[in-house]
């Protein structure tokens, strides 16, 4: 296409119009961890907006403040939607009542939001990972959704159970081997 198609102002803002970061339906579950590298993501984006700010005249450095921009409103919209879990404590006030005490001591033997489990496989591998929510997930670190198939299958059983993975390459049978939270 020839330039004499081309206005100027589409030059210079080329690149600039980026398409939202899609936020997920889901309920927006997070860990204090998770919520804590949420609020650090949105830190880290302020001090690159105001760098990037002070070169107006930079094309690629509008180009890079247009998405970083964008990556602060959807940060913002996840902290904003957040609903932190507490994960499961025993404390002294817990220990008087025995009922709650009871409850609590049950809880931390059911795997729940937050809670790292380990299993086996049928081929006795161990693998160890925890759930937590959708920002946080990173399988490279053990970490996985809590909506993903495998969370799902875990969420509500306890040491000892068998629980069914499906998953695209076959279904893979896993025991519950330990339940452990962070403190």
């Amino acid at each position: 296409m020839s330039r004499g198609f081309v206005k100027e102002d589409d030059l210079e803002h080329a690149g600039t119009d980026l398409p939202e970061r899609p936020i997920s339906a889901q309920i927006n579950y997070v860990t204090m961890h998770g919520l804590a590298q949420l609020k650090a993501s949105v830190e880290s984006l302020f001090a690159a907006r105001a760098l990037l700010l002070t070169q107006k005249d930079d094309a690629t450095a509008q180009q890079k403040l247009a998405m970083v921009e964008r990556d602060l409103r959807y940060f913002s919209a996840r902290i904003s939607s957040a609903i932190l879990v507490e994960q499961p404590t025993l404390n002294q006030k817990d220990s008087i009542n025995g009922l709650n005490a009871q409850m609590q001591s049950n809880t931390k033997n059911i795997v729940l939001f937050g809670a790292t489990v380990t299993v086996q496989n049928d081929e006795d591998v161990l693998q160890t990972m925890t759930i937590v929510g959708e920002d946080e997930a990173d399988i490279s670190a053990g970490k996985i959704s809590w909506n993903s198939p495998l969370a799902k299958a875990l969420i509500g059983q306890k040491i000892g159970d068998t629980v069914v993975w499906k998953r695209p390459v076959g279904d893979a049978e896993l025991t519950i081997i330990a339940i452990a939270f962070e403190p």
